[in-house]
Protein backbone atom coordinates (compact mmCIF):
# COMPACT_ATOMS: atom_id res chain seq x y z
CA UNK A 1 0.00 0.00 0.00
CA UNK A 2 1.40 3.40 -0.99
CA UNK A 3 2.19 6.06 1.57
CA UNK A 4 -0.29 8.91 1.96
CA UNK A 5 1.04 12.39 1.27
CA UNK A 6 1.77 14.26 4.48
CA UNK A 7 0.85 17.87 4.94
CA UNK A 8 -1.83 20.28 6.08
CA UNK A 9 -5.44 20.07 5.00
CA UNK A 10 -5.51 23.67 3.84
CA UNK A 11 -7.63 24.95 0.96
CA UNK A 12 -7.76 28.14 -1.05
CA UNK A 13 -6.18 30.12 -3.87
CA UNK A 14 -2.90 32.02 -3.75
CA UNK A 15 -2.39 34.55 -6.53
CA UNK A 16 1.34 34.69 -7.19
CA UNK A 17 3.01 37.45 -9.19
CA UNK A 18 5.55 35.12 -10.79
CA UNK A 19 9.00 36.56 -11.42
CA UNK A 20 11.06 35.83 -14.51
CA UNK A 21 13.45 32.92 -14.28
CA UNK A 22 11.24 30.37 -12.51
CA UNK A 23 9.16 27.59 -14.01
CA UNK A 24 5.52 27.32 -13.04
CA UNK A 25 6.22 23.94 -11.43
CA UNK A 26 8.97 25.46 -9.29
CA UNK A 27 6.54 28.10 -8.02
CA UNK A 28 3.91 25.48 -7.18
CA UNK A 29 6.48 23.42 -5.27
CA UNK A 30 7.65 26.47 -3.32
CA UNK A 31 4.08 27.45 -2.41
CA UNK A 32 3.21 23.91 -1.34
CA UNK A 33 6.31 23.88 0.89
CA UNK A 34 5.59 27.34 2.32
CA UNK A 35 2.06 26.33 3.37
CA UNK A 36 2.98 22.76 4.25
CA UNK A 37 0.05 21.78 2.07
CA UNK A 38 -0.88 18.24 1.07
CA UNK A 39 -1.97 19.19 -2.40
CA UNK A 40 -1.29 22.05 -4.82
CA UNK A 41 -1.63 22.83 -8.51
CA UNK A 42 -1.77 25.80 -10.86
CA UNK A 43 -4.26 27.13 -13.39
CA UNK A 44 -2.28 27.73 -16.57
CA UNK A 45 1.45 27.46 -17.20
CA UNK A 46 3.62 30.53 -17.70
CA UNK A 47 6.93 30.33 -19.59
CA UNK A 48 9.96 30.56 -17.26
CA UNK A 49 10.86 34.07 -18.45
CA UNK A 50 7.25 35.32 -18.28
CA UNK A 51 5.92 37.24 -15.28
CA UNK A 52 2.50 37.91 -13.80
CA UNK A 53 -0.48 35.95 -12.57
CA UNK A 54 0.12 32.35 -11.65
CA UNK A 55 -2.91 31.18 -9.67
CA UNK A 56 -1.99 28.39 -7.24
CA UNK A 57 -4.73 26.14 -5.87
CA UNK A 58 -4.35 24.37 -2.54
CA UNK A 59 -6.41 21.48 -1.25
CA UNK A 60 -10.08 21.61 -2.26
CA UNK A 61 -9.37 24.56 -4.57
CA UNK A 62 -7.62 22.14 -6.95
CA UNK A 63 -11.11 20.89 -7.86
CA UNK A 64 -11.87 24.33 -9.32
CA UNK A 65 -8.68 24.57 -11.44
CA UNK A 66 -10.44 23.59 -14.71
CA UNK A 67 -12.82 26.55 -14.42
CA UNK A 68 -9.98 29.05 -14.05
CA UNK A 69 -8.00 27.37 -16.82
CA UNK A 70 -10.96 27.72 -19.18
CA UNK A 71 -11.49 31.40 -18.35
CA UNK A 72 -10.22 34.32 -20.42
CA UNK A 73 -6.73 35.64 -19.72
CA UNK A 74 -4.99 38.93 -20.52
CA UNK A 75 -1.36 39.40 -21.57
CA UNK A 76 0.83 42.43 -22.19
CA UNK A 77 3.92 41.66 -24.26
CA UNK A 78 6.67 43.25 -26.31
CA UNK A 79 7.52 42.01 -29.81
CA UNK A 80 10.93 42.55 -31.38
CA UNK A 81 10.43 43.16 -35.08
CA UNK A 82 13.03 42.16 -37.66
CA UNK A 83 14.17 38.90 -36.09
CA UNK A 84 12.82 35.36 -35.78
CA UNK A 85 14.25 32.95 -33.20
CA UNK A 86 14.01 29.18 -32.91
CA UNK A 87 12.13 29.52 -29.61
CA UNK A 88 9.97 32.51 -30.68
CA UNK A 89 11.34 34.48 -27.72
CA UNK A 90 14.56 36.22 -26.72
CA UNK A 91 16.01 33.04 -25.18
CA UNK A 92 16.52 31.40 -28.55
CA UNK A 93 18.92 31.71 -31.47
CA UNK A 94 18.18 34.15 -34.27
CA UNK A 95 17.26 32.12 -37.36
CA UNK A 96 16.04 34.87 -39.72
CA UNK A 97 16.34 38.65 -40.03
CA UNK A 98 14.75 41.44 -42.02
CA UNK A 99 15.33 45.17 -42.45
CA UNK A 100 11.61 45.78 -43.07
CA UNK A 101 9.78 47.82 -40.42
CA UNK A 102 6.05 48.24 -41.10
CA UNK A 103 4.37 51.44 -39.98
CA UNK A 104 1.81 51.58 -37.17
CA UNK A 105 -1.19 51.53 -39.50
CA UNK A 106 0.04 48.40 -41.26
CA UNK A 107 0.61 46.67 -37.93
CA UNK A 108 -2.82 47.55 -36.58
CA UNK A 109 -4.46 46.34 -39.79
CA UNK A 110 -2.64 43.00 -39.53
CA UNK A 111 -3.78 42.41 -35.94
CA UNK A 112 -7.37 41.81 -37.05
CA UNK A 113 -6.45 38.46 -38.60
CA UNK A 114 -5.44 37.21 -35.15
CA UNK A 115 -8.75 37.91 -33.41
CA UNK A 116 -11.87 35.79 -33.08
CA UNK A 117 -11.71 32.03 -33.58
CA UNK A 118 -8.32 31.29 -35.13
CA UNK A 119 -6.05 28.30 -35.66
CA UNK A 120 -2.63 28.49 -34.03
CA UNK A 121 0.44 26.28 -34.30
CA UNK A 122 2.18 26.12 -30.89
CA UNK A 123 5.92 26.87 -30.77
CA UNK A 124 8.26 23.92 -31.24
CA UNK A 125 9.81 24.80 -27.90
CA UNK A 126 6.63 24.10 -25.94
CA UNK A 127 5.18 21.38 -23.70
CA UNK A 128 2.85 20.09 -26.43
CA UNK A 129 3.13 16.31 -26.72
CA UNK A 130 4.16 14.71 -30.02
CA UNK A 131 3.62 10.95 -29.93
CA UNK A 132 3.96 11.00 -26.16
CA UNK A 133 7.09 13.18 -26.07
CA UNK A 134 7.28 16.88 -25.22
CA UNK A 135 7.90 19.04 -28.28
CA UNK A 136 10.69 20.99 -26.59
CA UNK A 137 12.66 17.78 -26.05
CA UNK A 138 12.51 17.00 -29.75
CA UNK A 139 13.41 20.58 -30.60
CA UNK A 140 16.46 20.48 -28.32
CA UNK A 141 17.59 17.34 -30.15
CA UNK A 142 17.20 19.13 -33.51
CA UNK A 143 14.59 16.61 -34.64
CA UNK A 144 12.36 17.51 -37.57
CA UNK A 145 8.67 17.40 -36.64
CA UNK A 146 5.39 19.20 -37.18
CA UNK A 147 2.82 20.39 -34.65
CA UNK A 148 -0.82 20.45 -35.70
CA UNK A 149 -2.69 23.75 -35.55
CA UNK A 150 -5.07 24.16 -32.62
CA UNK A 151 -8.16 26.32 -32.21
CA UNK A 152 -7.83 29.47 -30.10
CA UNK A 153 -10.31 32.20 -29.25
CA UNK A 154 -8.81 35.70 -29.15
CA UNK A 155 -11.22 38.28 -27.81
CA UNK A 156 -8.95 41.24 -28.51
CA UNK A 157 -5.43 42.07 -29.70
CA UNK A 158 -4.28 45.68 -29.68
CA UNK A 159 -1.06 47.64 -30.10
CA UNK A 160 -0.73 49.93 -27.09
CA UNK A 161 2.76 51.35 -27.59
CA UNK A 162 5.72 51.53 -29.97
CA UNK A 163 8.84 52.43 -28.01
CA UNK A 164 10.97 52.47 -31.16
CA UNK A 165 11.00 51.19 -34.72
CA UNK A 166 12.10 47.71 -33.64
CA UNK A 167 9.59 47.10 -30.84
CA UNK A 168 5.82 47.09 -30.38
CA UNK A 169 3.83 46.49 -27.20
CA UNK A 170 0.64 44.46 -27.56
CA UNK A 171 -2.20 43.52 -25.24
CA UNK A 172 -4.21 40.36 -25.85
CA UNK A 173 -7.23 38.78 -24.20
CA UNK A 174 -7.67 35.14 -25.17
CA UNK A 175 -9.07 31.80 -24.11
CA UNK A 176 -7.42 28.57 -23.02
CA UNK A 177 -4.34 27.28 -24.80
CA UNK A 178 -3.03 30.47 -26.35
CA UNK A 179 0.70 30.86 -27.02
CA UNK A 180 1.79 34.49 -27.02
CA UNK A 181 5.07 33.48 -28.65
CA UNK A 182 3.14 32.01 -31.57
CA UNK A 183 1.19 35.26 -31.97
CA UNK A 184 4.47 37.22 -32.18
CA UNK A 185 5.93 34.72 -34.65
CA UNK A 186 2.88 34.65 -36.91
CA UNK A 187 2.38 38.42 -36.78
CA UNK A 188 5.98 38.92 -37.84
CA UNK A 189 5.47 36.57 -40.77
CA UNK A 190 2.24 38.30 -41.76
CA UNK A 191 4.05 41.65 -41.72
CA UNK A 192 6.95 40.25 -43.72
CA UNK A 193 9.53 41.27 -41.11
CA UNK A 194 9.71 38.36 -38.62
CA UNK A 195 9.18 38.81 -34.88
CA UNK A 196 9.65 37.29 -31.45
CA UNK A 197 8.62 38.02 -27.85
CA UNK A 198 11.09 39.86 -25.61
CA UNK A 199 8.86 40.56 -22.58
CA UNK A 200 5.67 38.81 -21.49
CA UNK A 201 3.38 39.47 -18.54
CA UNK A 202 0.04 37.87 -17.70
CA UNK A 203 -2.03 40.76 -16.37
CA UNK A 204 -5.04 38.75 -15.23
CA UNK A 205 -6.39 35.23 -15.43
CA UNK A 206 -10.10 34.65 -14.91
CA UNK A 207 -10.98 36.23 -11.54
CA UNK A 208 -7.35 36.80 -10.52
CA UNK A 209 -5.36 39.99 -11.13
CA UNK A 210 -1.60 40.58 -11.06
CA UNK A 211 -2.18 43.70 -8.97
CA UNK A 212 -3.31 41.40 -6.15
CA UNK A 213 -0.43 38.98 -6.59
CA UNK A 214 2.01 37.94 -3.87
CA UNK A 215 5.73 38.00 -4.62
CA UNK A 216 8.06 35.07 -4.06
CA UNK A 217 10.14 37.04 -1.54
CA UNK A 218 7.12 37.50 0.71
CA UNK A 219 6.14 33.84 0.34
CA UNK A 220 9.61 32.77 1.46
CA UNK A 221 9.65 35.33 4.29
CA UNK A 222 6.29 34.18 5.70
CA UNK A 223 6.73 30.46 4.94
CA UNK A 224 5.40 28.14 7.65
CA UNK A 225 3.75 31.03 9.55
CA UNK A 226 0.05 31.79 10.16
CA UNK A 227 0.55 35.18 8.50
CA UNK A 228 0.95 33.52 5.11
CA UNK A 229 -2.51 31.96 5.45
CA UNK A 230 -3.98 35.46 5.45
CA UNK A 231 -3.10 35.78 1.76
CA UNK A 232 -5.21 32.78 0.76
CA UNK A 233 -8.36 33.53 -1.20
CA UNK A 234 -11.55 31.44 -0.93
CA UNK A 235 -11.97 28.22 -2.90
CA UNK A 236 -15.16 29.72 -4.32
CA UNK A 237 -13.27 32.38 -6.31
CA UNK A 238 -12.30 29.64 -8.73
CA UNK A 239 -15.99 29.20 -9.56
CA UNK A 240 -16.65 32.87 -10.36
CA UNK A 241 -17.70 32.14 -13.97
CA UNK A 242 -20.36 29.58 -13.00
CA UNK A 243 -23.90 30.34 -11.71
CA UNK A 244 -24.25 29.94 -7.95
CA UNK A 245 -27.13 27.94 -6.50
CA UNK A 246 -28.04 27.84 -2.82
CA UNK A 247 -28.76 24.68 -0.90
CA UNK A 248 -30.41 23.96 2.44
CA UNK A 249 -28.34 22.05 5.03
CA UNK A 250 -30.30 18.87 4.28
CA UNK A 251 -29.78 19.11 0.52
CA UNK A 252 -26.15 20.14 0.97
CA UNK A 253 -25.62 16.84 2.80
CA UNK A 254 -27.18 14.95 -0.12
CA UNK A 255 -24.95 16.75 -2.62
CA UNK A 256 -21.82 16.03 -0.60
CA UNK A 257 -22.67 12.34 -0.86
CA UNK A 258 -22.86 12.66 -4.64
CA UNK A 259 -26.66 12.58 -4.85
CA UNK A 260 -28.88 15.00 -6.83
CA UNK A 261 -30.64 17.50 -4.62
CA UNK A 262 -32.99 20.46 -4.86
CA UNK A 263 -31.42 23.91 -4.92
CA UNK A 264 -32.85 27.38 -4.57
CA UNK A 265 -33.60 29.39 -7.70
CA UNK A 266 -30.87 31.28 -9.54
CA UNK A 267 -30.02 32.50 -13.02
CA UNK A 268 -28.93 29.02 -14.09
CA UNK A 269 -30.75 27.49 -17.02
CA UNK A 270 -31.54 23.84 -17.65
CA UNK A 271 -28.34 21.98 -18.53
CA UNK A 272 -25.97 24.67 -17.22
CA UNK A 273 -22.94 23.73 -15.19
CA UNK A 274 -23.31 25.44 -11.82
CA UNK A 275 -22.23 25.22 -8.20
CA UNK A 276 -24.19 24.94 -5.00
CA UNK A 277 -23.30 26.75 -1.80
CA UNK A 278 -24.22 26.61 1.87
CA UNK A 279 -23.45 29.72 3.91
CA UNK A 280 -21.19 30.92 1.10
CA UNK A 281 -19.09 27.74 1.00
CA UNK A 282 -18.94 25.56 -2.11
CA UNK A 283 -20.74 22.25 -1.67
CA UNK A 284 -20.72 20.76 -5.16
CA UNK A 285 -20.38 21.46 -8.87
CA UNK A 286 -22.67 19.76 -11.35
CA UNK A 287 -25.40 20.09 -13.94
CA UNK A 288 -28.58 22.02 -13.13
CA UNK A 289 -31.80 20.33 -14.23
CA UNK A 290 -35.33 21.33 -13.29
CA UNK A 291 -34.56 22.67 -9.84
CA UNK A 292 -31.95 20.04 -8.99
CA UNK A 293 -28.18 19.98 -9.11
CA UNK A 294 -26.67 16.71 -10.29
CA UNK A 295 -23.16 16.80 -8.78
CA UNK A 296 -20.00 15.84 -10.69
CA UNK A 297 -17.57 16.90 -7.94
CA UNK A 298 -18.08 17.70 -4.27
CA UNK A 299 -16.19 19.79 -1.72
CA UNK A 300 -15.22 18.81 1.81
CA UNK A 301 -14.04 21.97 3.53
Amino acid sequence: MGRSRKGRDISGWLVVDKPAGLTSSAVVNKVRWAFGAKKAGHAGTLDPEATGVLAIALGEATKTVPYVTEALKAYRFTVRLGQATNTDDAEGEVIAQSDARPDDGTIRAALSQFTGDIMQVPPKFSAVKIEGERAYKRARDDQEFQIAARPLYVESLEMVARPDADHIVLEMVCGKGGYVRAIARDLGEALGCHGHVTLLRRVWSGPFDAADGVGMELIEKLAKTPELDDYLRPVEEGLADLPELRATPENAARLRHGNPAMVLTSDAEYGDEAWASLDGKAVAVGIYRAGELHPSRVFNH
